[in-house]
């Protein structure tokens, strides 16, 4: 490079040779060289309101589009409050980079302001710790974060940034971009799963984490419907087959079905493409962990990290590379294949039928709104390519199990359990995809941890319609506590605010509805609302505190 800049402004720079449109931070002295890089850039600064809803929103772009997400908070607190966010993408396999501000090097080891170890704090949920020492390799870091987090298993990668270091000129030229390799198919491997697959009578394909694209999704899609070949997805993954297709068989883990879990017992061949059977898929470790039946891993993890049962072959590549080849054969016609595909996609319609579902509101509907009618009334008027996210709570059963997910990204949620990351993730959804409706789900337990970034959707223009259930209780800990310690209700109660005023304070639309008569006419307004006129609304459901489930 001709003309001198600062440290800050390389990172910068490198971020844009490595197409970053949008960076997620939370401001903080220690990095203000790097803010200084974003003044005059393309890359557009969206300012958080917490560092935990920061990398939140990074996890979710990265899920979103398969590139990293970009988080940037300051040292210390900041950085332990970030932390839960890379917690969520190291458990869901997610690229993220968090960049970190640090003290300057000669305050090291004296106990110095918010002064930390990086590398300790980190290094147990994330595939890489950096720290930039020499302003000349800022830009190699940078590629070197983003190879560490989009190879193999894709992952977070935290990058520290010591304030002394990034204010230094750098001289040097930008690191290009480091090839991620997607892993290949022989041709030996992919008949021997074609046979498998040819000669099962009840083949299974397990689907789920990342290394996806809309094209997989639909070559999968159109491979399975062609060839009978049901599909069950991964927990907080049901977006890779169409919901109506007749080749979804439903999904696995939390909420799911007792016929589902009998699917996948049942198979007599599992074709596991981009995840692994893990803790929660598993029923913590019970469901199909005799090692006589036959798994086929499809996954770029070399270690298939999580993964639990047998391992007959293990194909390392992307469901990316896999499908595109898999989706070049056929399967020969069975009489048994074609019943067990009808069979699967039977019970999953039966599992996701709202049309049967009536109120059980108290006192016909007077005291309170019936949340499976307002899922009801949601879903008849939503596009077709509707995104949705939700973090964690029983209000999440609703969404995962009701809500249509036609096309491939339409479900952004986690699977470690984090609490206030659906409306985060919304944001994101809208801020990427605007064309398309973004809606939350979440409770009022959940909504409360970033409740603030409600305040975001409104600054960027990022209108999403969040339907937030409220039964004042942390219901997924009180349901586990009746089911330990009956009638003894303790610690999981809530009081809450009136949410609907709340949402108008911020500059949103709030409706309230606690009776099922006004639900159709609430839907139907804020609907319009976020459809018509572009703005974020909030529907403030008020539910029996005794209905925990669908």
């Amino acid at each position: 490079m001709d003309n001198a800049i600062h440290g800050g402004q390389a990172i910068v720079d490198s971020l844009q040779l490595h197409g970053v449109s949008r960076a997620y931070v939370v401001p903080g002295e220690s990095y203000l060289s790097v803010l200084d890089g974003l003044y005059n850039t393309e890359i557009q600064t969206v300012v958080c309101r917490h560092e935990a809803a920061c990398t939140y929103m990074a996890d979710a772009h990265g899920k979103f589009t398969g590139t990293p997400g970009i988080a940037m908070v300051t040292r210390g607190p900041g950085a332990a409050q970030a932390y839960t966010g890379v917690h969520t993408a190291w458990q869901d396999g997610v690229p993220l980079i968090l960049f970190v501000g640090l003290i300057p090097v000669s305050d090291r080891n004296r106990e110095s302001f918010q002064e930390f170890d990086l590398n300790q704090w980190f290094s147990s949920q994330c595939k890489r710790v950096l720290i930039l020492d020499e302003v000349s390799r800022a830009s190699e870091i940078v590629a070197k974060a983003f190879h560490a987090a989009l190879e193999g298993r894709p992952g977070p990668v935290v990058v520290g940034l010591p304030e002394d270091i990034i204010r230094q000129e750098f001289h040097g030229q930008l690191h290009p971009v480091i090839p991620v390799a997607e892993g290949g198919v022989d041709d030996d491997r992919l008949n021997s799963i074609l046979n498998a697959l040819s000669n099962a009578a009840k083949p299974l394909v397990f689907a789920g984490g990342q290394n996806w694209t809309a094209e997989a999704s639909k070559q999968l899609t159109q491979f399975a419907e062609a060839n009978h070949l049901p599909v069950i997805h991964d927990w907080r993954a049901s977006d890779r087959v169409a919901f109506d297709s007749p080749a979804n068989a439903g999904y696995l883990g939390y909420g799911r079905s007792d016929e589902c879990a009998a699917l996948i017992e049942a198979a007599d061949v599992l074709l596991t493409l981009g995840t692994v059977l893990g803790d929660v898929a598993s029923d913590g470790y019970r469901l199909r962990q005799s090692f006589e039946k036959p798994n086929y891993i499809v996954n770029l993890d070399t270690s298939l990290r999580g993964h639990s049962g047998s391992v007959t072959e293990h194909i390392v590549a992307s469901p990316i590379s896999f499908i595109k080849a898999l989706s070049r054969a056929s399967l020969p016609s069975s009489e048994s294949r074609n019943a067990w595909f009808k069979h699967c996609h039977q019970q999953q319609r039966k599992d996701c039928d709202l049309s049967k579902k009536e109120s059980e509101s108290v006192g016909a509907g007077q005291l309170y709104a019936d949340m499976t009618q307002v899922i009801r009334e949601v879903a008849a008027l939503l596009p077709a390519d509707a995104v949705y996210s939700f973090g964690a709570g029983n209000h999440c059963l609703w969404a995962q199990r009701y809500l249509p997910t036609h096309t491939f990204p339409s479900q952004l949620s986690t699977r470690n359990g984090a609490m206030g990351y659906s409306l985060p993730a919304g944001i994101v959804a809208a801020l990427e995809s605007p064309e398309r409706l973004s809606v939350v789900v979440t409770g009022d337990g959940e909504f409360m941890m970033n409740e603030a970034e409600l305040s975001t959707s409104i600054r960027y223009q990022a209108p999403v319609l969040i339907i937030l259930m409220d039964n004042q209780q942390f219901g997924t800990i009180r349901q586990h506590q009746e089911a330990n310690y009956p009638d003894r209700v303790s610690g999981t109660q809530l009081h809450n605010p009136d949410f609907a005023a709340l949402a108008n304070a911020f500059g949103a639309h709030g409706i309230r509805v606690d009776n099922d008569r006004d639900i159709k006419m609430s839907v139907a307004e804020a609907m319009q609302v976020v459809t018509k006129e572009r703005k974020s609304v909030l529907l403030h459901v008020i539910t029996d505190p005794g209905k925990l489930v669908p």
